[in-house]
């Protein structure tokens, strides 16, 4: 069988790099395009020489003419400090964006793969969240441009599946860490090793007894490729996390224990909308995919101190 042209959007991300270099180790031609607004041609550089890599510079609320078997669709900045300083941009990253790779899957008659997020569940009011449940989410608040923008990803998506039979693939990801997480992104991992590694303060919002998943991006790239060769009538939407669940404070303790650090815990108000607990159901995932995540939080924290290591 011929190898596959795969389209990553987002594919300079920190996901995104990492989806590209493993399709990459398969064989595919890999054409992985990105803004760079929260993407970095470091994260892909290492790839630039490869004659099946091809690197587009574009912002997926534009259309882009493409010939393509299969699209992952990633883009779209995804910490609360990034999607929530232009929000109006970030909903027309989700929403456009999915429009505008679903008219080029119709066209070409490719396979679509939608990364949506745990937080179309809002702060849920079931534990752990199954596929099923719709969700608890604030249309108007501060996090609502991504949230609502992934669930009226969600409905694109599915109309485009019934009205033009189109072979869609839809994951919702929860909590992933590792190398090449953007330092700066004000997510819970990449704050606690950079500010461990830096002698400041662990900033914890809260009580820090709220809970979180946290799962190791190789883990998480496994799944996105075993839903994307799921039969067609197989759509999901599954959730891809480990449902291993921590609460913050255990994560700044176990960030503070592993980087030999001095600095200490302090407490702030938590943000709006912040999530009370977040934990997947995997039954989907585990039963069709055959998917599990094998990466334990202390292996994954590891690499990835040592990752951040390099940036200081």
């Amino acid at each position: 069988m011929a190898n596959k042209r795969i389209l990553v959007t987002g594919g300079a991300g920190f996901i995104g790099s990492h989806l590209c270099e493993y399709l990459l180790k398969q064989g595919e031609e890999i054409l992985c395009l990105d803004n760079f607004f929260t993407g970095s041609k470091d994260n892909v550089k290492h790839l630039m020489k490869h004659p099946k890599f091809e690197l587009i510079r574009h912002d997926v609320v534009e259309p882009i003419l493409l010939e393509v078997d299969q699209i992952y669709n990633l883009a779209c900045p995804a910490s609360p400090v990034h999607y929530q300083y232009n929000s109006i941009k970030t909903a027309k990253t989700s929403i456009l964006g999915a429009l505008n790779m679903l008219g080029l899957a119709k066209r070409v008659k490719a396979t679509i793969l939608q990364a949506s997020t745990s937080e179309v569940y809002g702060d849920p009011l079931i534990h752990p969240q199954r596929e099923d449940y719709w969700g608890n989410v604030n249309p108007n608040g501060l996090r609502s441009c991504y949230d609502e923008g992934k669930r009226c990803a969600e409905t694109l998506f599915f109309d485009y599946h019934r009205q033009h039979a189109l072979n869609i693939k839809v994951v919702r990801i929860f909590n992933t860490y590792g190398p090449r997480m953007h330092p700066q992104d004000g997510r819970v991992v990449s704050n606690f090793i950079m500010q461990a590694l830096t002698g400041q303060d662990i900033t914890v919002y809260g009580n820090g007894l709220q809970t979180r998943s946290f799962c190791y991006v190789d883990d998480l790239v496994m799944g996105l490729v075993q839903m994307m060769d799921q039969s067609a009538d197989f759509t999901g939407p599954v959730n891809l996390g480990n449902p291993g669940e921590f609460t913050i404070l255990e994560l700044a303790n176990k960030v503070i224990e592993m980087t030999s650090s001095k600095s200490k815990i302090t407490f702030r108000p938590l943000p709006q909308d912040d999530p009370v607990q977040r934990r997947p159901d995997i039954s989907i995932a585990t039963e069709k995919l055959n998917w599990n995540p094998s990466v334990q939080l202390e292996e994954g924290l590891k690499k990835t101190i040592e990752y951040f290591k390099t940036m200081i």
